[in-house]
C-alpha cells in the first residue's frame, strides 16, 4: 500500500483527484490539501510515499514546495499547464499529467509510481539483509555492543572515533579509523558529510547551508560531499 497526499487549490479539481485516487486499490489517501502549507504540516507528522501535486497555487507554488523538501516522496504533477513539464522532470517527478486527466492515464501514472515503489522496497530489503543490526567495538578492555538504530552520528579524531548515541549522553570512544567504521555501516542508513563525520540519515532533521542538523546538534558538511548528500537524502526513507 502506498500512502499519498493530494494537493490542489481548486476544490473541483481536488475532488476529482481524490475520486481517482480512491479507484486505485494500492493507494491510501493520507489527506487532501488545498495548499502547500497544509501539505508541509502533514509531512511533519506523516510519511507519504507519493504526492499528487498541482503547480499553480497561491503562496508557494507546487514546484517551489517540491524544492523545499529534503527527502521528497515520489511526485506526480497534475496541472493545467504543459509549459512546466521540463522543469518538473528536472526535479525527478514520476509523471506529469495535464488536466483534465482521463482515468486510464491517471492509472498509468500510478502504475509507474508503484513499480518504482516496489523496486525501492526490494532494494532496501536486500541492503538491510546484508548488514547486521549491531556490531561490537573495543572500549578499553571490553567489547561494547552498538545498535545501528541507536547511532546519531560518528566523529573521527585521528586514530579514534566517537560514536554518539540516542541512549547515552556520553559518546562511545574506540580506537578505529573513520574509514574502517564507514565500511561497517549500511549505506542506506548512514552518510559521510565531512572528512571527520558520518551521520545517521534517519536522524537528520534539517540541512541549512553548510550544516546538517540532528535536533540542536550541528554537523559540518564539506563542499566535496554536498552533491552526494543531496542525492542520498532525496532517495532516503526514514
Amino acid at each position: 500500500m502506498m500512502h499519498c497526499l493530494a494537493i490542489d487549490d481548486e476544490k473541483l479539481a481536488l475532488d476529482l483527484l481524490v475520486d481517482n485516487i480512491r479507484q486505485v486499490p494500492y493507494l491510501s489517501l493520507l489527506k487532501r490539501c488545498k495548499n502547500t502549507r497544509e501539505a508541509a504540516e502533514v509531512l511533519q507528522h506523516e510519511k507519504a510515499d507519493l504526492i499528487f501535486l498541482d503547480i499553480q497555487m497561491p503562496g508557494l507554488s507546487g514546484l517551489q514546495f517540491l524544492q523545499t523538501l529534503i527527502d521528497p516522496p515520489m511526485v506526480i504533477l497534475v496541472t493545467a499547464y504543459e509549459k512546466y513539464a521540463l522543469e518538473g522532470f528536472n526535479l525527478n517527478v514520476v509523471d506529469y499529467l495535464v488536466k483534465p486527466v482521463a482515468l486510464e492515464r491517471f492509472i498509468r501514472a500510478c502504475n509507474k509510481a508503484k513499480a518504482l515503489f516496489d523496486l525501492k522496497q526490494a532494494q532496501q530489503s536486500v541492503s538491510k539483509a546484508a548488514y547486521p543490526d549491531h556490531f561490537f567495538v573495543n572500549v578499553e578492555y571490553s567489547q561494547v555492543k552498538i545498535i545501528l538504530d541507536d547511532i546519531l552520528y560518528i566523529e573521527g579524531l585521528k586514530d579514534y572515533i566517537k560514536i554518539f548515541l540516542t541512549s547515552s549522553t556520553r559518546p562511545v570512544i574506540t580506537r578505529m579509523s573513520l574509514k574502517a567504521m564507514e565500511e561497517k555501516l549500511p549505506p542506506h542508513q548512514f552518510i559521510r558529510t565531512h572528512k571527520s563525520y558520518i551521520v545517521a540519515i534517519p536522524k537528520v532533521t534539517s540541512i541549512k547551508r553548510d550544516f546538517i542538523h540532528i535536533g540542536d546538534i550541528e554537523i559540518p558538511v564539506s563542499e566535496s560531499h554536498k552533491e552526494s548528500i543531496t542525492k542520498i537524502l532525496r532517495k532516503a526513507q526514514p
